[in-house]
Parts: C-alpha cells; sequence; structure tokens
C-alpha cells in the first residue's frame, strides 16, 4: 500500500466522516491504548430480525451494514486486525435454504467490498476449511485475497466455515505427522510450535474479543488465542453493534489491567 494510501481517510460507507465522531476517535485514542487485535462473535441476527417480525435472512443483510460500519471504525482507529467470526463449523447444520442464503450474501458482499476494502489500504484475509466453501465462494476470496494482499493499513480475517477445535485437531495432526517422519523430536514441541501450526500463525493473539447478543460463551472460536485475551460482552445484537458499540468496548478495555498472570511488584 502506497504511503498515499495510507495518508487518505478511511471510508467504506458512501458516508463522509461526521466532526463529531473524529472527536469521539480522538478522544477515545488519547484515553488509553487501542487494541492491536480486535476479534468478534457477531451474534444475533436471526433474533434481531425475530424480534421485528422479519426473517432471519433480513438479519444476516442488516449484519453486513454492522460489518461494514464496525471495520470502518477499526481501521480509522488504529486497529491493526480485526477477526470476524462470519461462519462457523456447525452453522453448516442449519436449514439448507437459510446456508444457500448465507453463501450468497458472502460472494455478493465480497464481490462489493472486495474493491473498497483496496481503495483503503484493508487486507482480507480468512481462516478456516475454506474447501468446504461453495465454488464461487472461494473463487471470490481468492480474487478479493490477490486484490489486497500488499495492504498493511489494517488485516480484516474473517472466520469461515471455522472451528477451534477443528483447527487445533489439524494443528495436532501436523506436528504428530512430523513426529512420525522423524523431522520433529516430540521432546521439542513448544507452545510457539503449536500457534505456528494454527490459521492464525502471523497474527496476533486478540487483545480483546467483543461477544454480542449476551451470549456467555466462545463458541468454539480462537480457544487457543483468546487465553489472554480481554472479554466485552454486550445485550446488543450484532445488527445493532455499530461504531459507538465498538467504542464502549475499547473504553471497556482501556480500563482493565492486564497482568497475564503476574502481579504488580510490592
Amino acid at each position: 500500500m502506497s504511503s498515499e494510501t495510507i495518508d487518505q481517510p478511511v471510508q467504506l460507507s458512501g458516508a463522509e466522516q461526521s466532526a463529531a465522531d473524529k472527536q469521539a476517535q480522538a478522544a477515545l485514542q488519547a484515553r488509553g491504548p487501542i487494541p492491536a487485535h480486535v476479534a468478534c462473535i457477531m451474534d444475533g441476527n436471526g433474533r434481531w430480525a425475530k424480534s421485528r417480525g422479519k426473517t432471519r435472512v433480513t438479519g444476516h443483510h442488516e449484519g453486513v451494514v454492522s460489518v461494514r460500519d464496525v471495520t470502518e471504525a477499526a481501521a480509522q482507529l488504529g486497529v491493526e486486525h480485526l477477526t470476524l467470526y462470519t461462519f462457523s463449523t456447525e452453522n453448516w447444520h442449519r436449514p439448507k435454504a437459510e446456508v444457500t442464503a448465507l453463501m450468497e450474501l458472502l460472494v455478493r458482499t465480497l464481490r462489493r467490498e472486495a474493491e473498497k476494502l483496496h481503495r483503503n489500504g484493508i487486507r482480507l484475509h480468512a481462516i478456516g476449511d475454506l474447501g468446504r466453501l461453495p465454488a464461487r465462494g472461494q473463487r471470490e476470496l481468492q480474487e478479493a485475497f490477490d486484490l489486497t494482499a500488499a495492504n498493511t493499513r489494517m488485516t480484516l480475517t474473517l472466520a469461515l466455515s471455522y472451528g477451534s477445535r477443528w483447527e487445533i485437531t489439524e494443528a495436532v495432526r501436523q506436528i504428530a505427522e512430523a513426529a512420525r517422519a522423524g523431522t520433529l523430536d516430540p521432546a521439542d514441541i513448544s507452545e510457539e510450535m503449536v500457534s505456528d501450526a494454527l490459521l492464525t500463525r502471523g497474527l496476533p493473539d486478540p487483545d480483546l474479543l467483543v461477544r454480542t447478543a449476551g451470549e456467555m460463551r466462545l463458541s468454539n472460536f480462537l480457544l487457543w488465542q483468546v487465553a489472554y485475551t480481554e472479554l466485552y460482552v454486550t445485550e446488543k445484537f450484532w445488527p445493532d453493534f455499530r461504531r459507538e458499540a465498538l467504542y464502549d468496548a475499547i473504553r471497556s478495555y482501556q480500563d482493565r489491567d492486564r497482568r497475564f498472570g503476574r502481579v504488580e511488584d510490592g
């Protein structure tokens, strides 16, 4: 990404950032550290739609609007990595019509948003069992990866067909195969080696994990990576989670004392 692109304001939506929002972001940046990596479990699209007498698919469409707004705000704030739990391995068990609609929404969204991400210097990345996605979805993903590969402002990672237990199992299998082949001494296995065998290798562990819709569980998301991540749960459904809600989550993060199991001297 060129320095010219870095200097340009981030704008993924059609609206110019308001002066009030710029002030809110400046106050947040002055208040404390901005988390380098924010991860989100985007829950509640279906319940948001049901509460309004609409279809679940309508909730997923509205959830895309939240994705765009949160991504834009995160990049404006200087967040370096944003990881979104987009579709889990368990989601394949949902009704076929809903899964089909979600895959179609993924294709259309990638086609529409990839160029915007590129113009704003945002790299698109994905983790998960991507081979299970429809061929069109895989093509759109690869084209977006290729287009945005050199961008450095922020990395947006989509967890697609992703489950952390599956990811860890695959990592263990990879390490076990190396040991069986004689290229690895089991005594040399370390936490760093396990981390490098995961799909998130090269990404820092999340500093802040946001969960919407009030659910108090991790739902098989980044189980290894969030060992020391600060958790923030909100009752808001994901379609209602916009930039102001992100600011609230970051304020909560800034108020935490991150000791990573240690204690202060004295």
